[in-house]
């Protein structure tokens, strides 16, 4: 069979509904309408004369030979994308796409002061950031690097520290402190209202308290549960409670007064932020650039 380059694009359209499972995700990864990749899948089909996938109200799954052909495609669209990324090893600036999966505090703390400078500088770069909180799969959601706190990487990724350690610690508005005290050791906080944080896992955040050796996990009565640091930070701006988050998303509200540290002496640090990717993934040439200007970045503004 002699491929067209309509056959090339709907061979992709059929490795993203693998990847996805699911029209809708694999259409808004492709930026296609969800009935454009149904006909393609169904031109496809026609063709070889062969059904790929077996399709319900809410996914899709391979056939048989779906299966087969996936691990030959993979195979050889690896190959055509290594082939295409060694090109840039020949060109002054890369080209291409690059994904990046981050969550909402690194995006922006990190990624903020970065993405500007990165994009005016390599503009044949087609970047494409995703800010979520939950983890993901970024292989399997076609993303080529993720950033997470630490501790939560995945064990067979590659991961590299950006930053330095993260301080977390307890903030509260002037007036909730004014009418209700503040608390003067970590039980105190049994008695206020405490702003609680969803993870991406689905477990609510446990505070953790560290004075030395002395470590506490502090599993709160919580007043209200979000899942975003913004909107915790604005509650306890609006004398909602304490709130527990990162220092560098409250440096400046703590500098013009409109928050305050609860129980300085009880701050913590934790791991730094981490860029992560495959480790049987070759690592684009645009992706080691921005590595590479995200961790430079960094090392300048810790060193002011």
């Amino acid at each position: 069979m002699k491929l067209s380059r309509s056959d090339l694009g709907d061979l992709n359209v059929f490795m993203s509904l693998a990847r996805h499972g699911g029209f809708r995700k694999a259409a808004l990864d492709l930026d296609v309408s969800a009935s454009a990749m149904s006909h393609a899948l169904r031109g496809l089909e026609a063709r070889l004369g062969v059904r790929l996938i077996n399709r319900n109200a809410r996914s899709v799954t391979l056939t048989e030979a779906g299966e087969e052909l996936l691990v030959r495609l993979e195979t050889g669209f690896g190959e055509i994308a290594a082939g295409v990324e060694g090109l840039n090893r020949y060109r002054s600036s890369p080209a291409g796409r690059l994904r990046i999966n981050v969550l909402s505090d690194a995006a922006r703390l990190l990624l903020a002061p970065v993405i500007a400078d990165y994009t005016t500088a390599h503009p044949d770069v087609h970047l494409e950031v995703m800010v979520q909180d939950r983890m993901v799969d970024i292989v399997g959601e076609g993303f080529d690097a993720g950033i997470r706190f630490g501790g939560r990487v995945p064990e067979d990724m590659i991961a590299l520290p950006v930053g330095p350690p993260l301080k977390w610690m307890m903030i509260a508005s002037p007036d909730y402190l004014a009418e209700h005290g503040a608390p003067e050791e970590p039980d105190d906080l049994r008695r206020h209202r405490c702003i609680g944080l969803r993870m991406g896992t689905g477990a609510v955040y446990r505070w953790e308290l560290e004075q030395g050796s002395d470590i506490r996990l502090m599993n709160l009565d919580w007043s209200v549960v979000v899942s975003e640091t913004a909107l915790a930070v604005e509650v306890a701006q609006r004398g909602g409670g304490i709130a527990y988050c990162l220092h560098g998303r409250v440096d400046a509200c703590l500098r013009d007064g409109s928050l305050q540290e609860v129980l300085p002496a009880w701050s913590s640090d934790g791991e730094a932020f981490h860029v992560y990717f495959p480790s049987r993934r070759q690592q684009s040439e645009a992706l080691k650039i921005f590595i590479a200007m995200l961790r430079h970045k960094l090392t300048i503004s810790t060193a002011g």
